[in-house]
């Protein structure tokens, strides 16, 4: 795989740069369960706004090239 810059111009195209849990779950194809398990161990880092989780797709993509 690319860099992670490569890989967000070619990845999830369709997909703001900061994501929320259903699009995140959406992306990856897992259950909010686990989406939400993924935010809370910090496994994929994001930051809390309020009561809703914002994911930075970039962060989606360095989980899925083990670029994090």
């Amino acid at each position: 795989m690319g860099t992670i810059k490569e890989n967000y111009q070619m990845m999830f195209t369709t997909y703001p740069d900061l994501v929320n849990i259903q699009e995140l779950k959406q992306m990856l194809g897992i259950s909010v369960n686990l989406a939400y398990r993924l935010v809370r161990t910090n496994t994929i880092p994001s930051i809390k706004v309020g009561r809703e989780y914002k994911i930075p797709k970039r962060n989606v993509i360095a989980y899925l090239t083990n670029q994090n």
